[in-house]
């Protein structure tokens, strides 16, 4: 199997993409790509044996029906300055290997996040974790901002101050907030990330990590695009329905004429019965994609 290189992936090593007010993503380095998965898929077959297309379909052979593994042959290591409230959103992705810088070795770098004004909103009345499409007016997204930069000054002071008076920076760094930027060298395999991708550009993620998980997206473009489009087509783009989901989609169709199972607005179904159709819910994921 040859070693693949990549010439667009090569163009964008060791290059910054900045991500929110002090945040970036780089990619460190890159191991394969659309023809290490096609090579892998064919192991029998030696490199150059079948044409652009015939590849192509096999990408998209592979990611319809979910044969994984030759995904997996292609991995990236990113670097990646973020705030840690983020980064605790992202580490629930247990499927990859990283490498964070250490309060307890190093002073943390006196970097911060503030939203910009446009991304400051009320709690959304009907999301429980997310905030509301609109923003608050400039007036009280500029006291907001203000406010937080003041409490971030504050907290970083106060830490150089115990740092500077001898206390060990393992209980200095305790009272430094969520806000506060951190680094790590994060790899993983693009099967993987394509599972992150799909979670975290989804519009109920929290639009912080969306802005990476877009980052991290433009750069597997550059390593694998194939991959990528299938991605895209197959995966991104489609939509999943349920038993009873697919069943009202085919009535809707003439394809059947068994009765659609009772509909209902709300409620969770009772020990281990299905969940009743929702019509809403399958109406909306009809009219805007996925609905999780």
């Amino acid at each position: 199997m040859a070693h693949c290189i990549v010439a667009e992936a090569d163009a964008v090593l060791d290059r910054e993409f900045p991500v929110l007010d002090k945040g970036f993503i780089r990619l460190v380095d890159y191991l394969g790509g659309d023809e290490r998965v096609v090579q892998s898929a064919r192991v029998s077959y030696g490199t150059g044996t079948k044409t652009w297309r015939e590849d192509s379909g096999l990408i998209d052979y592979l990611m319809r029906n979910r044969h994984t593994s030759p995904f997996e042959q292609v991995v990236f290591t990113f670097h990646v300055k973020l705030p840690i409230f983020v980064a605790r959103q992202w580490v629930r992705h247990r499927t990859a290997r990283l490498n964070e810088i250490s309060g307890r070795y190093s002073v943390m770098k006196d970097d911060f996040y503030i939203p910009a004004p446009e991304d400051l909103a009320l709690q959304s009345g009907d999301n429980k974790q997310g905030r509301s499409v609109d923003a608050l007016e400039s007036a009280s997204a500029e006291k907001i901002r203000s406010g937080l930069e003041a409490a971030q000054k504050r907290a970083y002071g106060e830490y150089s101050d115990l740092v500077e008076g001898g206390l060990a920076r393992e209980l200095a760094r305790i009272n430094l907030p969520l806000s506060l930027y951190t680094e790590w060298y994060w790899q993983i395999d693009l099967h993987n990330l394509f599972h992150f991708l799909d979670l975290r550009l989804d519009t109920h993620a929290q639009k912080e990590i969306r802005l990476y998980a877009q980052v991290l997206f433009d750069i597997a473009k550059k390593v694998a695009p194939r991959c990528c489009a299938s991605f895209e087509e197959h995966v991104l783009g489609a939509v999943n329905f349920s038993r009873s989901e697919f069943a009202e989609l085919q009535r809707r169709l003439g394809m059947t004429e068994t009765p659609a199972q009772k509909p209902v607005t709300e409620g969770r179904a009772q020990g281990n019965a299905p969940e009743p159709l929702s019509i809403k819910r399958f109406e909306e994921k009809l009219a805007s994609g996925k609905q999780k």
